[in-house]
């Protein structure tokens, strides 16, 4: 499902070059759960961006799904990720301005989906929020958002999950909540998952770990 080949990525300034990643080189098959963990700083979520093509490497190459990343243009691979992937991240990402049926209904109505409303009504019930469909974020608890960006990230039902530290803006039982749900619903819907965390005990749940350290894969 992913294939990362010799992935490199500096960044230059008035200090000098600093090496992000280097020679990061690995496959995922399809349903396979990863974590990628490490220090911060140490390359976790650039990694997970260049993954998803919102980066881009200085040296190798990302396939997903069949198809080289960064041999097709940004447009193709926003076509493709909206397709293929789901995202995650611990600050949620939701839009204030629409409700949390409307933050799970845009990737389904982006997608030109005629059933948006009922897919993503179904999808809260899924997560348990059935009686939070017309509410706004901020209303919402911090496990509320997270179960909506579940929602949001499961609804188109993607090949891949991509999702950078999900717990890391939640208390302890909170987050243990969400995880059980997200790999729940990952299993149930067959999805390659890549996950970036500090916590030992997620990575534990997962199938593989790759320790990114000084920028290498171990």
């Amino acid at each position: 499902m992913i294939t990362v080949a010799h992935v490199f990525k500096s960044v230059t300034d008035s200090t000098g070059t600093l090496d992000i990643l280097r020679d990061i080189d690995f496959t995922l098959k399809v349903r396979e759960t990863v974590a990628i963990i490490g220090a911060s700083g140490s390359g976790k979520s650039t990694l997970l961006s260049i993954i998803a093509g919102l980066d881009t490497p200085t040296r190798g190459t990302v396939t997903l799904a069949g198809q080289d990343l960064f041999a097709i243009d940004e447009d193709a691979r926003a076509a493709l990720r909206a397709q293929k992937v789901g995202f995650v991240f611990q600050s949620f990402q939701l839009l204030g301005n629409l409700t949390a049926l409307e933050n799970v209904m845009l990737p389904l109505e982006l997608a030109g989906r005629k059933d948006a409303r009922r897919t993503a009504t179904e999808m809260l019930a899924r997560v348990g929020l059935s009686e939070r469909l017309g509410h706004y974020p901020k209303v919402l608890s911090g496990g509320e958002q997270q179960r909506v960006a579940l929602a949001r990230a499961f609804v188109v039902q993607p090949a891949v999950l991509l999702a950078d530290e999900p717990t890391g803006s939640l208390d302890f039982a909170t987050g243990e909540k969400v995880m059980e749900l997200m790999f729940d619903l990952n299993r149930e819907w067959g999805t390659t998952l890549v996950l970036v965390t500090h916590d030992p005990a997620i990575a534990a749940r997962c199938e593989r770990r790759i320790t990114i350290e000084a920028g290498q894969a171990r």
